[in-house]
């Protein structure tokens, strides 16, 4: 059986439509089709039923599926040790993180593995958390860092590996002459009145904060959906909006705004995900000791400096 048409079964079984499973293998919906088509030509045994504009697996489907799981496992694991018998750290390693994350722990990671192994190519991408999870075990990329707003279900998590890191912080964003800004703290409720910028490109983050919100009473009244954070320190600055973000965004000094801690504090967990079979991979297990090296110093700054 063709192993590109084994991890398109498995991906359509995640997605559960053809239409998703092509968007996100970057194929047709055609192509996606003809992939199962042959696979089960292959397998003399029908491995999909179509149900409404979905499709489901038939047990030999569900088994077949399980069966690639195990082999992709073991593919790593090849792959780790081919990688440990060559004499130096080198390749390509794709990472993904959400963009708070990556401009505070991942850009300095890339930058000492760049001068430690010249010959070890690290690709960033700018990807969600839960986007993050699923180009991991969709094999397009082979380090994710995520927070624990992902929402990862225990059975995904029986494909990776989760490394606490380092906890993030959030705190309240006003212009620099609101009255708020002299406060020490503020709570959630003490912001009811006040009108919002978000980061619309971030949604479990926006989800997250919205739900604070209304535990607390009250429905943000959001007057900019922003495209990057940018736009909201922009929104912020010029005295329109305030908004609550992470406690990364301030590593970097950011004009006529003012942060002002929460209280109770409320922090996020910022954690490495891999793949189970490659924890001894050369190229993840270097990645892995630089991150938790690099989250050790801005833990110690946020707490020295918030």
């Amino acid at each position: 059986m063709d192993l590109i048409r084994l991890r398109t079964l498995r991906e359509l079984a995640r997605c559960g439509t053809m239409a998703a499973t092509a968007e996100f293998l970057h194929l047709t919906p055609s192509a996606v089709s003809q992939q199962v088509a042959q696979l089960e030509r292959e397998a003399d045994v029908a491995l999909i039923e179509r149900r409404g504009r979905g499709v489901v697996l038939t047990p030999a489907g569900t088994r077949l599926v399980a069966h690639v799981e195990r082999i992709l496992v073991i593919l790593d694991e090849a792959r780790s040790e081919l990688a440990q018998m060559r004499s130096e750290i080198a390749g390509e390693l794709r990472v993904a993180a959400f963009p708070s994350i990556a401009v505070a722990l991942v850009a300095p990671i890339v930058h000492n593995l760049r001068l430690a192994y010249p010959r070890l190519e690290v690709v960033v991408a700018d990807l969600e958390p839960q986007e993050s999870l699923s180009a991991l075990s969709a094999w397009q990329i082979d380090v994710a860092v995520v927070d624990d707003l992902a929402g990862a279900s225990k059975a995904r998590q029986e494909h990776y590996e989760l490394v606490p890191l380092t906890e993030d912080r959030l705190h309240v964003l006003l212009p620099t002459r609101h009255p708020l800004a002299s406060h020490s703290a503020l709570t959630i409720a003490d912001l009811q009145e006040e009108a919002w910028a978000l980061d619309s490109t971030n949604s479990s983050f926006g989800e997250f904060i919205g739900n604070l919100c209304r535990r607390s009473g009250f429905a943000p009244r959001i007057n900019a959906h922003c495209a990057g954070f940018e736009m909201v320190a922009a929104m912020v600055a010029s005295g329109n909006s305030i908004s609550v973000v992470s406690g990364l965004r301030l590593l970097r000094p950011l004009e006529n705004v003012t942060a002002v801690r929460l209280a109770p504090a409320i922090e996020r967990k910022i954690l490495l995900a891999y793949r189970k079979g490659e924890r001894k991979h050369p190229a993840v297990t270097v990645f892995l000791d630089e991150a938790i090296r690099t989250a050790g110093v801005l833990e110690g700054y946020q707490r020295g400096e918030r």
